[in-house]
């Protein structure tokens, strides 16, 4: 392959469509491939290439306590209580496209940090962009939004009583 091309590639930021480049060079299958069918494995190789990135910036960006979590390695022990269905629903989606809120309750140690993870993993791979947070740190972070600047000037009022 021209390197020229190769680097214009580059700079039109079609990296995933370089590296298949460099491998079709290699390959001796690549070359008993038609103009379409090898341009057709290009274009697929970029999109693959593009969706990974995307999955994995939205991943770093959701700072899941436990990145490894995936719904499909679930613990479906009947001891747990789940249900399958419930939580394939959940799986799916619809209910964040519905702007919908989701909280999981539970006993310590039952899974549910693991769960929301793995939920929220999933919503990743369908291109929702999540984030991780504690209960508790999320309403420490929410109680200024609740706040009024006191009048006298000593510090804040709840709006309620505002």
């Amino acid at each position: 392959m021209n390197e020229h091309t190769l680097t214009q590639l580059c700079s039109l930021r079609l990296d995933g469509m370089v590296r298949a480049l460099e491998e079709q060079a290699t390959s001796t299958a690549a070359s008993a491939l038609g103009f379409d069918e090898r341009f057709s494995l290009l274009v697929q190789r970029e999109v693959a290439w593009r969706d990974e990135r995307r999955v994995a910036r939205l991943l770093k960006a959701a700072k899941l306590k436990v990145s490894s979590a995936c719904v499909q390695d679930i613990d479906w022990r009947a001891s747990r209580s789940l249900d399958r269905s419930l939580v394939s629903a959940l799986a799916g989606g619809d209910w964040i496209r519905h702007a919908q809120n989701l909280l999981i309750t539970g006993a310590t140690g039952c899974g549910k940090t693991w769960l929301g993870c793995a939920l929220a993993h999933q919503a990743a791979r369908m291109g929702f962009s999540v984030l991780y947070v504690r209960a508790g740190r999320l309403f420490d972070e929410l109680q200024p939004l609740f706040l009024l600047p006191d009048q006298t000037g000593s510090g804040h009022t709840p709006r309620s009583e505002a």
